[in-house]
């Protein structure tokens, strides 16, 4: 998966929104305005923090020790930051998929509610 397959997936995800609130390179996807998932678009290899578990956050960096890591300039205990293209991009869906519902199902009914979600 590169930066532009990595864009058009986390846009996938309903409700989603993107912007550069820290700098005009760094993306960040929000639901709800919260971020689920973070990239620099000229960082080489391309790297994304996902929030994540803690207990599976840990079992990550242990299996893919070189390819996930703690989350740069994030909480170590929720956050991975993951190398895209050394990932397979079934699994890396499966991450940001996960931080995305980590995210979504932190947000009160009533913004759920507001965003569109069904009850």
């Amino acid at each position: 998966m590169n930066i532009e397959e990595l864009r058009e997936y986390c846009l996938s995800k309903p409700f989603t929104t993107e912007g550069t609130p820290f700098d005009e390179t760094t993306l960040a996807f929000r639901v709800g305005d919260k971020i689920f998932a973070l990239t620099n678009t000229e960082s080489k290899p391309t790297r994304v923090n996902l929030k994540c578990d803690p207990e599976k956050a840990i079992e990550l960096r242990e299996k893919f020790p070189d390819i996930i890591i703690p989350g740069y300039h994030m909480s170590k205990k929720h956050w991975n930051t993951i190398i895209v293209g050394e990932l397979e991009s079934n699994l890396l869906e499966q991450l940001i998929d996960h931080s995305y519902e980590l995210v979504f199902n932190s947000l009160t009914k009533k913004k759920q509610l507001e965003l569109g979600a069904s009850s």
